[in-house]
C-alpha cells in the first residue's frame, strides 16, 4: 500500500490555529439564545476580518470556509438549509471583503469593512432563502429587522476588531 505524506507549512498552522478560533466562536454564537431566529451576533467575523487585516485575503478565505464546513459539521447542520445560508452569507460576505478592502484606509476601517461583510451576508441569506427556502418575495419584509441586526453586530464586531489591531505586533501582511 502506498503511503500519502502532505506537507504542510507553518502558513497552515496558523490558519488551522485560526479556523479553530473562528469554529469555537460560531459554537458561541450558535448557543446564544436571540429572539429571532437567523439573528446572531457573528463572532467568527471578528477572526475573519483581523486574518484579512494581518495574513491577506486568501487567508481570510480559508478560514470561513473552514469554519463554515467544520461548524456545521460540528452543529450537525451540514448540508442542511442552515448549511446553504451560512455558505452563501459568507461567499457574499468574502466578495464584498475583497472589494471594500481595497477602499482607502483614512476612510475606510475595521468597523466600515465588518459593516459592509455583515450586510452583504444577510443579502446573500436573504437571497438563498428567497430563491431556495421560502419563494415568495414576503421573505424581504423580514430585511429590516434583520439589516438592523447586521449593523448592530457589524458596528460591535468591527469595534472589537479595531481595539484588537491596536494591541497585536504587526504581522507580514496588512489590510492585504
Amino acid at each position: 500500500m502506498q503511503q500519502i505524506e502532505l506537507q504542510t507549512t507553518p502558513a497552515d498552522h496558523r490558519i488551522a490555529q485560526l479556523a479553530a478560533a473562528a469554529i469555537a466562536l460560531s459554537l458561541v454564537d450558535a448557543a446564544i439564545p436571540l429572539p429571532l431566529p437567523g439573528v446572531k451576533p457573528g463572532l467568527a467575523n471578528i477572526v475573519t476580518l483581523l486574518v484579512l487585516y494581518r495574513f491577506g485575503f486568501a487567508a481570510a478565505a480559508w478560514v470561513t470556509g473552514l469554519r463554515i464546513v467544520a461548524g456545521s459539521l460540528l452543529l450537525g447542520h451540514f448540508l442542511s438549509p442552515g448549511f446553504f445560508l451560512s455558505l452563501s452569507g459568507g461567499i457574499c460576505s468574502l466578495f464584498m471583503l475583497a472589494l471594500v478592502c481595497r477602499l482607502p484606509q483614512q476612510w475606510f476601517g475595521p468597523v466600515s469593512l465588518s459593516v459592509f461583510a455583515a450586510f452583504a451576508h444577510i443579502c446573500g441569506q436573504l437571497l438563498i432563502a428567497r430563491l431556495w427556502l421560502i419563494p415568495h418575495d414576503g421573505v424581504f419584509m423580514l430585511a429590516p429587522v434583520f439589516f438592523a441586526a447586521a449593523l448592530f453586530f457589524g458596528i460591535i464586531n468591527g469595534l472589537i476588531v479595531a481595539r484588537l489591531l491596536g494591541e497585536l505586533p504587526p504581522e507580514e501582511a496588512q489590510h492585504a
